[in-house]
């Protein structure tokens, strides 16, 4: 298995686009949790605002990226034919999936982290001065409190688990187009889908197995008794997701020919 890993993690280091892919996750991720926290304010009567949530909103963009990267750190071997030698090299093509997912996932782990640390830092120099502060019973972020903590290492691990859902699609599906509109579609048009529902109990059901709706249930800081899903629940959902989404790759892999 080492010498898989260490396979795997020279194609996607050496695959074009990897670093810049890698740099937007964070880039993009900060931006628009910046953003979002520049935009609100707490009056002196107080507020119920969500910070940590605010805070780490850039998730919802920076998944975008950690999907497209997925995507294509299995459909340029496709596109390029290296996927021949690969399995070639590798017969068990369970294990070439396992070494891709192992790589991707410590690498959008590592940039998920960085990404995730730097928004709940730019939200604790922002929100202050947007009037949330302790005397309007606003605290500053802190990692020290345990919902944020569990909020930003949540917020990790969901993007970790949208590359596999993506490496999962991409496997099944083999080209880099379908597959990341896939991917996308689940993520961005599932929760709009569920807006045009009118019958609230299906609208619930909808939103608990959504990916994106229920993953994101994680950041939530505040009214947990009101959502859906617990937290960790929502994230098993999100879970679930991916593993289904490598289990049918996986077999995809294993029964079709490398072509």
């Amino acid at each position: 298995m080492r010498q898989q890993l260490h396979a795997e993690w020279t194609k996607l280091r050496t695959m074009p686009g990897t670093g810049r892919l890698l740099l937007a996750v964070v880039a993009l991720t900060v931006a628009l949790s910046a953003a979002a926290t520049a935009t609100v304010s707490c009056p002196p009567a107080g507020c119920d605002h969500d910070t940590v949530k605010l805070s780490l909103f850039g998730v919802q963009l920076g998944q975008a990226i950690v999907a497209v990267l997925a995507v294509l750190a299995i459909t340029d071997e496709y596109s390029t034919g290296m996927i021949r030698t690969t399995l070639a090299a590798t017969p068990r093509r369970a294990t070439v999936l396992a070494a891709k997912a192992a790589v991707l996932t410590g690498l959008t782990l590592a940039a998920g982290t960085l990404a995730v640390l730097t928004s709940v830092l730019a939200g604790r120099l922002i929100l202050p001065g947007n009037g949330f502060i302790p005397a309007h019973g606003q605290p500053p972020l802190s990692l020290a409190d345990g919902p944020t903590l569990r909020a930003a290492a949540g917020s990790v691990l969901y993007l970790a688990l949208v590359a596999l859902l993506s490496l999962g699609i991409a496997v099944a599906v083999r080209d880099s187009a379908a597959a990341i509109g896939t991917v996308l579609g689940l993520l961005y048009l599932f929760p709009i889908v569920i807006l045009m529902v009118s019958d609230p109990g299906w609208q619930r059901l909808l939103w608990q197995i959504s990916p994106m709706n229920a993953g994101l249930t994680v950041q939530a800081t505040t009214h947990l008794s009101g959502l859906p899903l617990s937290p960790w629940a929502g994230l098993g959902v999100l879970a679930a997701w991916a593993v289904a989404a490598l289990l049918g790759g996986g077999l995809s892999l294993r029964l079709r020919d490398a072509g």
